[in-house]
């Protein structure tokens, strides 16, 4: 994914070269600022595959072009102008902002473990009889589209991190086209991924065995894969969240949360010798989620017992 995505935004690049030769170097910060955010763009792809799982075949496409658009407006429509405004105005509540963001993605995710360990469940679920199927599938899609509204401030500001210090104009250009083709591109795999139980079905019915033998697997091993996605989704909802909020508060001063998941990783990486880098990545991202989890939790317990005295309404995806 990140090579893909590396290669498409250099091909953005000639394009933009070719355009103006006053932007030549926006090919390059784009790539780059793509490729810091390549981690936050995997965990975009892996959570948004939940939001379609057991739809019929026909509303699956339909649904995540719904997505996808809401995705384009958010990152174009609504973050674009908000990083530029921040970035030149008051670069100093960005941070908060995200940290925000990380505790509503940390909420999300708390919530669906919550379910999942037996909690109450919060609004309409897909195990549910469903009365008003267009509603629930707009509710499932606003739900979509809000999360992707935080991960995309997230990709957003990683990205403008990365060109702070060049001129608006550029700057602009380059956060436009990121938030361009990392929709494209997330999206693009998220169709394929949910499509694939239909090109199985395509492949079962070739003539020719091998065909078949792919297609009856790929029939067999999809129902398997959106459940690990489903639970990989929520899985990346805490890690993120939490990540977001532990560097937030490193950013802030607070350097405690950031030293110890930080330190854990080194020590984990200079004991595991050629998987050092893999396994002190997977403690980062475990410590993050756990740390994710907790917070979460802690806001979902609040917002819950909000909801019961009647002070909100539902916010679950």
């Amino acid at each position: 994914m990140p090579s893909g995505l590396v290669a498409l935004l250099d091909d953005v690049s000639v394009i933009a070269k070719a355009a103006a030769a006053s932007l030549d170097d926006v090919g390059i910060a784009a790539t780059k600022a793509g490729t810091k955010a390549a981690g936050v763009v995997i965990d975009d792809a892996a959570v948004t595959p939940s939001y379609v799982t057991n739809f019929t075949p026909d509303r699956e496409l339909p649904i995540i072009w719904k997505i996808a658009r809401g995705s384009l407006f958010n990152k174009l429509v609504i973050l674009l102008p908000a990083a530029l405004l921040l970035s030149e105005f008051l670069p100093s509540a960005i941070t908060p902002i995200l940290m925000l963001g990380g505790l509503f993605l940390s909420f999300e995710g708390a919530e669906k473990v919550m379910e999942k360990f037996g909690g109450a469940k919060h609004g309409e679920t897909l195990e549910d009889p469903i009365e008003d199927v267009a509603e629930f599938e707009r509710q499932r899609t606003a739900g979509a589209i809000r999360t992707d509204l935080i991960l995309s401030a997230e990709i957003m500001a990683i990205a403008l991190g990365e060109v702070a210090e060049t001129p608006l104009f550029e700057r602009a250009i380059v956060l436009a086209l990121v938030g361009v083709v990392i929709t494209v591109a997330v999206y693009g795999v998220v169709a394929f991924i949910v499509k694939m139980d239909d090109i199985g079905l395509h492949l079962s019915k070739r003539g020719d065995a091998l065909s078949q033998q792919v297609g009856r697997f790929l029939l067999w091993s999809m129902p398997h894969v959106m459940s690990l996605l489903s639970s990989v989704g929520t899985v990346a909802m805490l890690w993120v969240g939490g990540q977001i909020v532990v560097h937030g508060l490193h950013v802030l001063g607070l350097h405690g949360p950031s030293d110890v998941i930080h330190g854990a990783e080194h020590a984990v990486a200079q004991a595991t010798g050629a998987l050092g880098g893999l396994f002190g990545w997977l403690v980062n991202a475990g410590l993050s989620a756990v740390v994710g989890l907790v917070l979460g939790s802690i806001v979902a317990v609040g917002v819950h017992l909000l909801q019961k005295l009647g002070v909100l309404k539902s916010v679950s995806a």
